[in-house]
């Protein structure tokens, strides 16, 4: 008798990602690269916060010198016809993730910086 595979419950957990995970993804129609924070997956779509990709470093100089915010993570849903690839943002051998070099540059976390983790308490 053939074996059937079972499908997980959750789509997020079937490739290894949870709620909150920063992930790169690439858009088509028009074509655009996104980093982010992975909210939600499903059949529709994909809801992140994030920022254009072109926009991060500029983003993330903004937050090293604590200038008036005016770039940031905004919360958008991208049809799954427009999702060309998603990848976990990671580092990878010499090579940093986008948020490894953000907490490196700027001295807090992604997470911490939009105020979805507390700061670390000092020692």
């Amino acid at each position: 008798m053939p074996r059937k595979e079972r499908t997980p419950a959750n789509p997020m957990a079937a490739i290894g990602l949870s709620e909150g995970d920063a992930v790169i993804l690439y858009l088509q129609a028009p074509k655009e690269k996104v980093w982010g924070l992975l909210l939600q997956i499903h059949a529709a779509g994909v809801v992140v916060r994030c920022i254009e990709l072109r926009a991060f470093e500029d983003w993330m100089r903004q937050e090293a010198r604590g200038d008036e915010p005016y770039l940031g993570l905004t919360t958008i849903f991208y049809p799954m016809n427009r999702v060309e690839r998603m990848e976990r943002d990671e580092s990878l051998g010499p090579l940093a993730s986008y948020s490894a070099r953000f907490e490196r540059e700027v001295g807090r976390t992604v997470r911490v910086v939009l105020g979805l983790d507390p700061p670390p308490r000092p020692r």
